[in-house]
């Protein structure tokens, strides 16, 4: 059984966010722990990737005045609403980080396998767009890479990782349903006429990835340490202009 810490999070802001998962992949280093989180945001939320450029937001109007935060991981921006997001982490010696293309098979994998239990039918992508990164639309959602979750040739799950000093991190989105922010992507319940609820997708997901890799969960919290050094990545990173204008 592979020991691995559960934490459930309420809505949130962006900035805090982004630094509880770059909070929690220190802790993954000095820990050896893995910590699945489940989390929300607390109103429309716009996150760029890594490498996007602050003006390239411009062109897309319907988040336009949503707060905006930019993710330590690459790919396209996402609007943050009416979805269901995760953090893996974990330190590089642990069994579900050991292979990049692995965790991302895990998860993307045992998320179909939840998606059946409602008999919806999902599949992982099997082929990338193929396009520059400069060629590829703005919206992640709108992007196709191998192991995306597709549902009827539609987009609704993506992740992006990090590996850096001996962690790694691999977060990412379900969309449950259409944003006002981003209403040319359509989720799971416009997809299927099917209520899924984050809380009971979560819990759905928990349950095949324990089938899938014998997983024994701790319901936990951040611990204190964890909680400060999320406050200090806000003040100094992820709620600074610098950091969130910096391309």
């Amino acid at each position: 059984m592979l020991d691995v810490r559960l934490i459930n999070s309420p809505a949130k802001p962006g900035d805090w966010n982004m630094a509880v998962d770059a909070a929690l992949m220190e802790s993954a280093e000095r820990s050896g722990r893995a910590t699945l989180r489940f989390y929300r945001w607390d109103e429309p939320t716009l996150s760029l990737g890594y490498f996007q450029t602050y003006a390239s937001r411009a062109g897309h109007a319907a988040s336009n005045a949503s707060p905006l935060v930019r993710r330590s991981t690459g790919g396209g921006a996402i609007v943050h609403d009416c979805e269901l997001t995760y953090s893996l982490t974990a330190p590089v010696t642990h069994p579900l980080a050991a292979d990049a293309e692995a965790m991302y098979r895990l998860l993307h994998g045992a998320l179909v396998d939840a998606l059946a239990e409602w008999r919806v039918t999902a599949s992982l992508c099997q082929q990338g767009s193929g396009c520059r990164p400069s060629e590829e639309p703005f919206l992640c959602f709108q992007r196709r890479s191998v192991g995306d979750v597709l549902l009827g040739g539609e987009k609704i799950a993506g992740s992006a990782q990090r590996r850096k000093r001996g962690a790694v991190l691999q977060h990412g989105s379900v969309l449950l349903q259409k944003s006002a922010a981003a209403p040319e992507l359509m989720g799971l319940v416009d997809l299927t006429g099917r209520a899924l609820s984050d809380h009971d997708l979560a819990a759905a997901w928990r349950q095949t990835l324990t089938a899938r890799r014998k997983i024994q969960w701790q319901a936990e919290v951040l611990i204190p340490v964890e909680v400060e050094r999320a406050a200090q990545l806000v003040d100094e990173i992820y709620g600074q202009t610098a950091w969130n204008l910096r391309r």
